[in-house]
């Protein structure tokens, strides 16, 4: 079922998240601007499923958009590498790259994903799968891909989707060749889980290495 845009109670509820980054970014952004983004939010999010969840997804996206932006413009310092991961629908791929990465990094790394051409939900398999590495991807949903998040952006990696991005100079781009799980059974979607999990590791190893314990003596 499609989300009612007009519905009472539905607005009512966005109302209240409004209200909640109006707090949080006073003095970034005026209540106008915080409003565009949380309605333009919502009408990108309407065709998603869990719909008792669309305010809690509206307020974690337009945040997102918001806090991006906000590093695009220097209102907001980077205080860790950003990570943007795309794929074509962010029901897969992407979703579990940037799950991983996210569990791996330990806050070493902020990481973000989207989608060329958002599915309605999650694939189950890939919800799944990464479930059993102990990362629950369960309330996460798929998100387009919006300009801020992409200049905000340290590296970019795309997964099936390459010619969708836009490039920005000054930013580190790669296309992982990663089969997508969306034809995959639940067998198959673990392999596609292992070899990205590999992948992630690499890149965290370069992007944010851990720091080596100072020596005694």
């Amino acid at each position: 079922m499609a989300i009612q845009l007009d519905d009472p109670e539905l607005r009512g509820h966005i109302r209240k998240e409004l209200e909640k980054l109006t707090d949080e970014f006073s003095g970034i952004y005026s209540r106008e601007t915080i409003e565009r983004y949380v309605w333009e939010s919502l009408e990108h999010l309407r065709g998603a499923k869990l719909q008792d969840f669309i305010p809690l997804f509206v307020h974690r996206f337009a945040r997102e958009r918001l806090r991006a932006l906000a590093q695009v413009e220097g209102a907001m310092t980077k205080d860790v590498p950003e990570v943007l991961f795309v794929c074509v629908e962010n029901a897969g791929r992407s979703q579990m790259a940037a799950a991983l990465l996210d569990e791996y990094a330990g806050g070493r790394v902020h990481v973000r994903s989207a989608g060329s051409a958002p599915a309605a939900e999650i694939n189950p398999a890939v919800v799944a799968a990464v479930g059993e590495l102990g990362v629950d991807i369960a309330k996460e949903f798929p998100k387009p891909m919006t300009d801020e998040v992409v200049r905000a952006a340290d590296v970019v990696i795309t997964m099936g989707c390459g010619d969708a991005c836009p490039i920005y100079p000054g930013k580190r781009y790669e296309d992982w060749e990663v089969a997508d799980p969306a034809a995959a059974d639940l067998e198959g979607v673990r392999r596609i889980r292992d070899e990205i999990a590999e992948r992630v590791r690499a890149l965290l190893a370069e992007i944010a290495p851990e720091a080596s314990p100072a020596n005694g003596g």
